[in-house]
């Protein structure tokens, strides 16, 4: 059988920055029709390289050619042109507006506005298994749906190669298996997939081939057939692929926060988006609440937070002298004061500012309190050496303090986070998909420290998609559904398949 052509190659791809080398000679061959998978960690140059693909950054050194032509790629539209489109980790759209709009914008002048237009977005909407109304705003889609307006997208505009930059990241398991039966029925009619991740068991289920780039530079390309995931990892950073089984009970009974028959009404005031959550996180406690995208775990989490205010309950947490007290009419920076670390499941909405230096991001949260103040005021000269701190403790990799947040890559981002967090010697850490979008070193040093946190007494409230993290670290587990905590798992029996009907309500409906 004669092998394909290949429709990319980059060679020699060489790219820097100040103080640091992103890629270094890198070469990567990619053939129509397949799936071809990149992997590497966080900061190994992945995302670097794709952006060189699609323009939005150009080469010091090297050559792209597509379908056997050399091409100069100076910005989206010249690979857009060249037939190449590029859904982002982080969405590229506009809540306010419809499905319809947000495909639309830009691309108007291909098929027009009318009758054309709406026949290519139902052809293109029905191949990616987006079965929503194209007047819906894209604010009330869910993460899965949102991610398919941006691959209907990338197709309405022309393109043939389409980059999925950590496409699985916001996915629970269920929604992950369909995009994969999207992805494989687009492989059948002859698109060509480049699927970036650091999911290595999720690259060996699709992919026909995989990159492995590592600090900047290409390690070698690989059968994912012929290879484990712990080969892969050992590729990846040179060490085992990491597991957040935690057996050892640290679980006090010393309640640490308590919420009490929680309600949170919708905008509309027509139904409940949380109804009657009650729960209890102990000193040396993780809990671990489970459950598919928009089912109310965020909103728990931004109401414990005080983000958003309950419609009916209480919220109490421990003070420093251990007696719980109502902190329920508390703002979101009293909350933190008063003791909760905050981990937002959205780092670049909730967790930092990107355009500032990483000493600015370090005393988010903490501007009140030493070492970074004295009293009101903020001492720069102590934000600075502090960071500096938690950059080395945490493996934060940057040229410097004074590094801009927005520069990191995405485990790097998080690790300064996590590290702010904890250094606030929190009574409890809310921590909502901690190591979403991380590579395996990053997630495994996340998961070390949260370890280490909670032998020391710290409480912990978990919000992960991901359910072998949520298993292997959690003491107890609480499966939320509708608003509701409606189950309780034990994280030393339950499997994931069984954790995952119960998130969907098949044991309910069972019963």
């Amino acid at each position: 059988m004669t092998e394909p052509e290949p429709v990319v190659e980059l060679t020699g791809i060489t790219k820097r920055f100040p103080g640091v080398v992103a890629n270094s000679d890198v070469h990567l061959t990619v053939r129509a029709g397949e799936v071809h998978a990149v992997c590497g960690e966080n900061g190994a140059g992945k995302s670097t390289l794709m952006k060189i693909l699609y323009g939005m950054q150009q080469p010091d050194e090297g050559t792209i050619s597509v379908g056997g032509e050399v091409v100069e790629l100076r910005n989206p539209q010249d690979a857009i042109k060249a037939g190449i489109g590029m859904v982002h980790q982080h969405f590229m759209l506009a809540d306010n507006l419809t499905v319809r709009e947000n495909v639309l914008l830009g691309a108007e002048g291909l098929y027009g506005m009318g009758r054309k237009a709406r026949a290519k977005l139902a052809e293109l909407s029905d191949r990616t298994g987006l079965h929503v109304d194209p007047d819906t705003l894209v604010e009330n889609l869910g993460v899965a749906d949102r991610q398919r307006v941006e691959i209907v997208k990338v197709l309405f505009r022309g393109a043939r190669i389409v980059i999925l930059d950590e496409p699985t990241a916001v996915l629970v398991p269920q929604e992950v298996d369909a995009l994969f039966e999207t992805v494989r029925s687009m492989q059948a009619d002859g698109y060509t997939f480049l699927f970036i991740s650091h999911k290595l068991d999720e690259v060996r289920a699709i992919a026909d081939e995989v990159t492995v780039i590592r600090r900047g530079t290409t390690v070698g390309t690989v059968d994912p057939k012929e290879v484990t995931s712990r080969q892969l990892a050992e590729m990846m950073v040179g060490s085992e692929l990491p597991s957040p089984e935690t057996r050892e009970s640290t679980v006090t009974d010393r309640p640490v926060l308590r919420v009490s028959e929680l309600r949170l009404d919708a905008d509309d005031g027509d139904r409940s988006v949380l109804d009657d959550v009650s729960l209890t996180v102990r000193a040396g406690e993780i809990v671990g609440i489970a459950g598919v995208e928009g089912n109310g775990q965020t909103e728990l989490v931004e109401t414990v937070m005080g983000m958003r205010k309950a419609s009916a309950g209480t919220v109490e947490l421990a003070s420093s002298g251990g007696e719980l007290r109502d902190i329920t009419r508390l703002g979101t920076l009293a909350r933190r004061e008063a003791g909760i670390g905050y981990i937002a499941e959205d780092r670049h909405r909730h967790g930092l500012l990107l355009r500032q230096p990483l000493w600015s991001n370090r005393i988010l949260g903490y501007q009140t309190r030493e070492p970074v103040s004295s009293g009101r005021l903020i001492n720069p000269a102590a934000a600075r050496q502090d960071t500096e701190r938690v950059v080395e403790e945490y493996d934060v990799r940057t040229p410097g303090v004074e590094v801009l947040a927005g520069a990191l890559s995405g485990g790097n981002q998080q690790k300064l986070i996590v590290g702010r967090e904890l250094s606030g010697e929190p009574v409890l850490l809310i921590a909502a998909h901690p190591t979403r979008g991380v590579d395996v070193g990053a997630q495994a040093l996340i998961w070390e420290q949260m370890r280490a946190a909670r032998h020391n007494g710290l409480a912990v409230l978990l919000v992960s998609a991901d359910l072998d993290e949520l298993i292997g670290l959690s003491d107890t587990i609480r499966v939320m559904l509708r608003g509701r905590l409606v189950s309780e798992a034990d994280p030393a029996t339950v499997t994931p398949t069984e954790l995952g009907s119960a998130m969907t309500g098949a044991g309910e409906e069972a019963a």
